[in-house]
């Protein structure tokens, strides 16, 4: 086993990485590479999804030379979820724009399902209530959109799926067309009880079966690698939504443990012994498969954190400096000065789920500075992330801690902020990138490289925590200030919506 290592591909919404994980969860080499995303009109975000696939052959290019000699055992994929391609099945070349989870195109499509009044039957099959972030209403507009596709689809010329699923395609030269059970899971067509895609939900959305990928486990074989020469016969060995490689990253394995990742937008995420209905309008999602153990999990999706500091810095710099430096800006004032924003830039998700919900800013005096707005944007992430925290310990019970991961949480004053404002401690993972190791940590026990998660869990792992010390009636006042901005913020967005 000495000397074996995974590489593990982690195609995020902004950037893809590529890492070079050995058998101590130690990385050996890394590199990444941006992607464009665009905003054809308000509330559509889409990606070029050949220009994804160019990031991922460059992140890894990048990779393995860093590496040197280096014998690569087996490839890990993770990747953004809920994202849709389609391609052409014989050309391989895209029929259309990446439709990303984001984007907010689908929102009338998905009123008029509610109208139709199948919301319950959705949620009891796929634990996931009506939103355009989930996958199957993307699909449903890029048949209704692209010319002639839903008649290619039904003929089988046509290709859908989510991000796992198009990088295995191209890594396998068009040998493999699969997704595994977790992005499955966030489509809205599979079955959460027989792990299946689902006939009445692809009767719902007018989906043909032909084009949907085989579903698999998310540790095990799914084929080999072609099209990367220097990778050319290595085995894929594991495909995971990036929230739950994360999940798994942290050695989250059982139930009572929480997890939050920060990036663009933020995941929490705790497993479940089933596959339980939340009382707080969380999602209901498949964790991960793996030797024929499944795992559920309640999540709760927020849209809007890391990419509302990004737009705050497009605000209070006028495009200049980097997030570092809105957070460097939120720092040198000791509170936001009463003023709160509701990063509702593409309205709302768990718990509200209000798609029409927009931005707001509120608290505003004669007195509030660019620092105050600059604190205000960092403190809506971990007052999201509260609002969230706070359904999933109504569901399933109060855990000891939150574990945290991703790009925000290097801000300690956001972490010690965090760790105020919900009362229990936070513990940072100081792996730079915990869905990575995940997904490697997935590889690796398809390949024999660890025989149990449990050996996982015994591995070294940094971390560091923050303690709460906010008084409580301190902390319950700045959270009653967010709840009343965000009633403000819904409020406005039923009134617009009625014509006010």
């Amino acid at each position: 086993m000495a000397g074996r290592v995974i590489l593990a591909i982690d195609q995020g919404t902004t950037n893809t990485k590529a890492l070079i994980v050995d058998q101590h969860a130690a990385v050996v080499a890394a590199a990444s590479r941006p992607v464009e995303i665009a905003f054809p009109q308000p509330g559509w975000v889409e990606q070029d999804a050949d220009a994804i696939w160019r990031s991922v052959e460059g992140a890894v290019a990048e990779c393995l030379t860093k590496a040197g000699s280096r014998s690569i055992d087996a490839v890990a994929v993770t990747n953004q979820r809920e994202s849709i391609v389609m391609w052409d099945r014989s050309t391989g070349r895209p029929a259309g724009p990446v439709v990303v989870w984001q984007c907010r195109r689908t929102a009338a499509w998905c009123d008029a399902l509610r109208t139709r009044g199948v919301q319950s039957l959705l949620e009891s099959k796929t634990g996931l209530t009506i939103d355009p972030l989930f996958s199957a209403s993307k699909i449903r507009w890029l048949l209704d959109t692209l010319p002639h596709a839903t008649a290619r689809a039904e003929a089988g010329e046509l290709c859908a799926g989510t991000i796992d699923s198009w990088l295995l395609w191209k890594l396998t030269g068009g040998a493999a067309h699969a997704c595994d059970v977790t992005n499955a899971s966030r489509t809205q067509l599979l079955n959460l009880q027989n792990v299946s895609w689902d006939e009445e939900l692809l009767e719902i959305f007018g989906i043909p079966a032909a084009i949907l990928p085989a579903v698999k486990p998310s540790s095990g074989a799914y084929g080999e690698v072609t099209s990367i020469g220097a990778l050319a016969g290595t085995p894929i060995a594991s495909m995971i939504g990036d929230s739950h490689a994360a999940l798994f990253g942290h050695a989250a394995f059982e139930p009572g443990q929480v997890k939050a990742t920060y990036g663009t937008g933020s995941s929490l995420m705790t497993p479940i012994a089933t596959a339980m209905q939340s009382r707080h309008r969380l999602s209901t999602t498949i964790a991960w498969s793996v030797n024929g153990d499944l795992r559920y999990a309640l999540e709760g999706n927020i849209t809007v954190t890391g990419s509302a500091v990004d737009w705050m810095r497009e605000i209070v710099t006028g495009g200049d400096g980097s997030s570092a430096g809105v957070a460097a800006m939120a720092a040198s004032v000791a509170d936001t000065g009463g003023v709160y924003f509701v990063p509702a830039l593409a309205g709302l998700g768990a718990p509200y789920w209000d798609a029409d919900a927009r931005g707001l800013m509120c608290g505003l005096s004669r007195g509030t500075t660019a620092a105050h707005l600059a604190r205000a944007s960092v403190e809506s992430i971990a007052y999201q992330v509260r609002d969230v925290f706070d359904a999933m310990c109504e569901d399933t019970g109060a855990p000891s801690a939150l574990l945290v991961d991703g790009g925000a949480t290097s801000n300690d004053a956001l972490m010690q902020f965090q760790a105020d404002i919900i009362g229990y401690p936070v513990i940072r993972a100081e792996a730079a990138d915990i869905s990575a190791l995940g997904a490697a940590w997935l590889a690796g026990l398809a390949i024999g490289i660890w025989a149990s998660p449990g050996d996982l869990a015994r591995l070294p792992r940094k971390q560091t925590r923050f303690e709460p010390r906010m008084a409580a009636s301190d902390r319950e006042r700045l959270y009653a200030g967010w709840q009343a901005a965000v009633r403000r913020t819904r409020t406005n967005s039923a009134e617009q919506s009625r014509g006010h």
